[in-house]
């Protein structure tokens, strides 16, 4: 395969040389030609350009044209009302150029990129909604997904991390109908399953969300998730153009930890121990000391926070991007540079830094060949390197020790010079950062694509042969240095005991890991004909993909696809799309399936019954079923089979005293495994309004999926669990919208942009213990659950407030979740009437992390030179829980935090937010109960930007096209109702326990245009 692949690139490269060498490019030749409707029609006026030249000609009354080419050179023909129409200039003599009334949503602009194939938004009846890479704000942050937050209907986006590298982000499309996983859609960049995060903003030229199972039937069984679509941009061959790109910005966190001081844990420690009848912990002595901080040594008192996480950090953005060619090539190519360093203070040593910095270096270059008439190639070549840098102990132990090490642990240094610490904080900060090593991340990517078609008209007018491979490989390497330190804790006296032991500094072990590579191979026909007022389209493709890294088997994965358009007179349209794909993941026989969908569309506002209407410019009513498979099961790897593993103890044979190996089966497989099966439904409308100043989208939607996999509840007398089954089932249903304005009042032109998402999802069928009490079954509720740590909760306690005398306690059911409960705890309600609070009294309940209604608003404002962007992002539906953040501290720390003063004692007993803190008997106060559960809903401006460009007449003197200056922000407002506890709403522990603080970014730029 490889190597006929590289003899059929060199053969079009020779072609491509021979071909030019006969045309003579560089010699003048005089071509005619006319210029004609699609209704036939000669059509007088078009404007005719030369690639790179001056020169405007006019067609006659009769449509005829008549100039001076070079072989080399492009020709475009425009005319107000019609599409763009470009042709290489030897193709011409003679010929007949179609120009096509540029209709509603089917002009130059409005391309709509489906796998392996272009429409015009006119034509397409499925569910999809697009952005254009220009219409992204220009923001310096090192993953992409977080730029398109509130900006397309039926995307979720949720920031999930905020440190260098790895400001990531979650999607969901439209809703959840599967309890089995977080329901990630299939991300494509130019039709190839590869992930777009960590590209440039430059790179892209458009965005699409594919919805509906007419958009995405495509790919069978990968992509009933939805499907996330990526085109990058290409070569344009009417000029070239060079850009450059230079940001600088500061990122500075917010909603971060405040620690107590040492007065202040020292008398939240006496408090605790008060409440549990214990010892005071602090003396007067103590207590006096940090207070006047007379004696620093003996009773430190640190603020880890202020002392090692800086206010701000610096990031840069630079790119460079080359675009143009000739009628044979047109090329793209694009480099860039993005840094950031990370918060840390004091991590950088003479040897080595351990802050956690990022570096990444992007290129790409998309190169299009017209090799001849019948021939075109596309070879795309892209990739990165990137550089992770951090500490040695890790950024979450790290974070961890200066956000939960209380104040009074000890000094940082001790008077000799020693690291300070003690037999419970082995941590010291300071050592961490520059005493412990670091690590670095190296990984190298490079995406290769090579895409040729034929075209076969002397077999079949609008007959195609197409051929699209891939080469995809990225690698990581891993290096450092390793140090040890050793830490000294005063016994009293000026003795020291010591924990630890330092060892010199060294390299670490290299590694290379992680080395994946993936390829991809489509090969079909195409078919694209016109027949009057009819249009057919046609595509079938072949697909087989491999994905290998060492140490596994490799993933596989093989179908067949095929799509069929048909539209007519540009207002009926109609699609039908079939794939037969199989999947590894089941049992052989069992691995295919075939996946139809069906859409169609319908212009009414060229009907006679609304054509007349004024008001309406365009109405479209569409709509599509289908049904779409995912094989990602959350299942082990070929669950259709039975595994053995060997025992641990073996078995004793004749009269030897030691044990034979033996094997033990481990979990039973389940020969008829399949995949989860999607249908989905959808319907709505596109409009355009008062001369087309209002655009308008409504979409209704509805997707069933069974086959979920469920435990399968059979007798435990064969001793040994199984396989889990596909017996589930759930659903979701909403609805989306989204508008448009943009209108020019005088010299200031106003564009605004709104969209909104209502989804509800619910549980039909999953198994559950036989005996379940009703109120704790999820039959009926909705899928979601609410994120403690690493856990996901759906079931909790129902909190009735905090007891606040024994009188009350005595007289309340009892609560057996702790060995003593006490006033300031908190009361639950007895669920089932026995008497007692136990696990039979937490209830299956509709809280959820993710939320049913998510929406986006913006505007965009221009006036003269300048020009405003703003938009913002809101949840609504969402529950967060503050139980791991309020009880974040271990009893070497006493439980305390910055939370703590605000926890029931006595004297505020009638104003505390939290119950009753104790050295013991604490478990009543931290169950999974709705005391701890908050609103997760938020509005947040999400980013602005201000820019000012130069006048015509400044960037003539300066020698370039045109120059702008800008201002951007990112995060830069959040409102919500867990403000008052000073956390984000979107990662509650950003900035607590050990995750890195939330990010506001800010920063200034200038484009330069040549």
């Amino acid at each position: 395969m490889k190597s006929t692949l590289k003899i059929y690139i060199f053969l079009m490269l020779a072609l491509s040389a021979l071909s030019s060498k006969a045309q003579e490019p560089d010699s003048k030749v005089t071509i005619s030609g006319t210029v004609k409707d699609n209704q036939g029609n000669a059509v007088e006026g078009v404007s005719i350009f030369i690639q790179e030249k001056a020169s405007n000609n006019l067609t006659a009354k009769d449509g005829k044209f008549s100039i001076s080419v070079t072989g080399n050179d492009v020709i475009y023909f425009k005319k107000q009302g019609y599409n763009l129409v470009q042709k290489p200039a030897l193709e011409l003599d003679g010929a007949v150029v179609v120009l096509t009334l540029s209709l509603i949503d089917a002009g130059d602009d409005d391309d709509v990129y489906i796998p392996f194939g272009i429409r015009k938004k006119r034509s397409v009846s499925a569910s999809i909604s697009t952005i254009k890479g220009s219409e992204l704000p220009q923001l310096p942050l090192s993953t992409l997904t977080n730029s398109l937050s509130g900006r397309l209907p039926g995307l979720y986006i949720k920031q999930s991390g905020t440190r260098p590298g790895t400001d990531d982000a979650s999607f969901l499309i439209r809703g959840r109908s599967s309890y089995n996983s977080g329901q990630a859609p299939l991300v494509l960049v130019d039709g190839v399953e590869r992930d777009f995060v960590n590209m440039d903003l430059n790179e892209i030229e458009g965005i699409s969300v594919l919805k509906d199972a007419a958009s995405l039937s495509w790919y069978g069984m990968s992509a009933a998730n939805g499907v996330v679509y990526v085109t990058t941009k290409r070569g344009d061959a009417v000029k070239t153009k060079v850009t450059f790109d230079a940001q600088g910005g500061a990122q500075t966190p917010i909603n971060i930890t405040s620690p107590l001081n040492s007065f202040q844990f020292a008398n939240q420690s006496n408090q605790h121990a008060l409440n549990s009848g214990l010892p005071l912990v602090y003396d007067q002595t103590a207590l006096d000391a940090y207070q006047s901080g007379s004696d620093l040594v003996n009773y430190p008192s640190n603020n880890f926070v202020d002392r090692f996480i800086k206010d701000v950090a610096p990031v840069q953005r630079y790119v460079a991007t080359v675009s143009g060619g000739n009628a044979f090539a047109r090329y793209f190519t694009l480099v860039s540079l993005f840094k950031q360093d990370g918060l840390y203070r004091g991590a950088e040593t003479p040897d080595y830094n351990t802050n956690s910095n990022y570096k990444r270096y992007n290129f790409r270059t998309n190169l299009d060949l017209h090799i001849n008439k019948s021939l075109d190639v596309k070879l795309d070549v892209g990739g990165r390197v990137e550089n992770l840098q951090y500490n040695t102990a890790g950024n979450g132990t790290f974070l961890n020790t200066i956000y939960n090490t209380p104040s009074n642990a000890f000094p940082l240094l001790n008077q000799d010079g020693t690291f300070g610490g003690s037999s419970l904080f082995r941590n010291n900060p300071l050592a961490m950062l520059t005493a412990n090593g670091n690590n670095n991340d190296l990984s190298r990517t490079l995406l290769a694509t090579v895409d040729v078609k034929h075209k076969l008209d002397f077999i079949l007018k609008g007959l195609s042969a197409n051929a699209f491979y891939t080469y995809d490989i990225t690698s990581a390497y891993t290096y450092g240095f390793n140090q040890n330190y050793e830490i000294y804790s005063s016994t009293g006296g000026g003795t020291f005991e010591r924990f630890g032991n330092s060892t010199p500094l060294q390299y670490k072990s290299s590694d290379f890991n992680n080395n994946v590579r993936g390829n991809e191979f489509w090969a079909g026909l195409d078919y694209d004909r016109t027949f009057g007022l009819h249009d057919v389209k046609f595509s079938t493709r072949l697909l087989r993909s491999v994905n290998a890294a060492p140490g596994r088997l490799d993933y596989k994965r093989q179908a067949i696809t095929n799509r069929l358009s048909y539209s007519f007179n540009n207002r009926y349209f109609a699609d039908v799309v079939a794939a037969y794909a199989g999947s590894e993941n089941f049992a052989p026989g069992k691995r295919y399936g075939v996946f139809p969908a069906v859409s169609a569309g319908w212009i009414l506002s060229e009907e006679n019954f609304l054509n007349k209407v004024k008001a309406v410019n365009y109405f479209k009513l569409r709509g599509s079923y289908g049904i779409v498979g995912n094989d990602d099961l959350f299942a082990n790897r070929f669950s259709f089979n039975n595994y053995f593993t060997r025992s641990s103890g073996g078995y004793n044979f004749g009269t030897s005293f030691g044990a034979a190996n033996g094997s033990a089966e481990l979990t039973l497989g389940n020969p008829n495994l399949t995949w989860e099966k999607a249908k989905k439904a959808s319907i709505g409308f596109d409009g355009q309004f008062f001369n087309q100043s209002l655009q308008l989208a409504f979409d209704l939607f509805h997707e069933n999926r069974t086959n979920l996999l469920t435990t399968d509840i059979l007798p435990s007398i064969i001793g040994q669990s199984v396989s889990l089954i596909n017996n589930g089932e759930a659903q979701y249903k909403g609805f989306e919208m989204a508008m448009g304005y943009n209108k020019t009042f005088n010299k200031v032109t106003v564009g605004i942009n709104g969209n909104f998402t209502k989804s509800k999802s619910k549980i039909i069928s999953i198994s559950e213990e036989i005996g379940l009490p009703a109120y704790q079954s999820q039959k009926g509720f909705q899928i979601g659950s609410v994120i403690q740590g690493g856990d996901f909760i759906r079931r909790f306690l129902v909190s009735d407030g905090l007891f606040q005398t024994q009188a009350e306690i005595d007289a309340a059911p009892v609560q057996r979740f702790s060995g003593l409960v006490r006033p300031g705890d908190i009361r639950y309600k007895d669920q089932n009437n026995d008497n007692i609070i136990d696990n039979l009294d937490f209830i299956n309940t509709n809280y959820s992390d993710v939320p049913d209604t998510y929406y986006g608003f913006g505007t965009n404002v221009k006036y003269s030179n300048f020009d405003l962007s703003v938009q913002f992002q809101g949840v609504a539906g969402r529950t967060i829980q503050i139980n791991n953040l309020i009880n974040s501290t271990s009893a070497s720390a006493n439980y305390v935090n910055q939370f703590s003063t605000e926890s029931w004692t006595p004297a505020t007993a009638a104003t505390a937010k939290y119950p009753l803190i104790a050295l013991n008997n604490r478990g009543n106060n931290t169950q999974n109960s709705d005391f701890w559960l908050r609103s997760g809903d938020f509005l947040k401006l999400k980013n602005l930007e201000v820019g000012y460009s130069l006048s015509s007449s400044a960037v003539k003197k300066l020698k370039v096209n045109a120059m702008r200056f800008y201002v951007s922000g990112f995060n830069l407002l959040t409102f919500s109702k867990v403000s008052e506890l000073g956390i984000d709403p979107e990662i509650p522990t950003a900035g607590f326990n050990s995750d890195y603080p939330y990010i506001t970014t800010f920063s200034a730029g200038v484009n330069l245009k040549f």
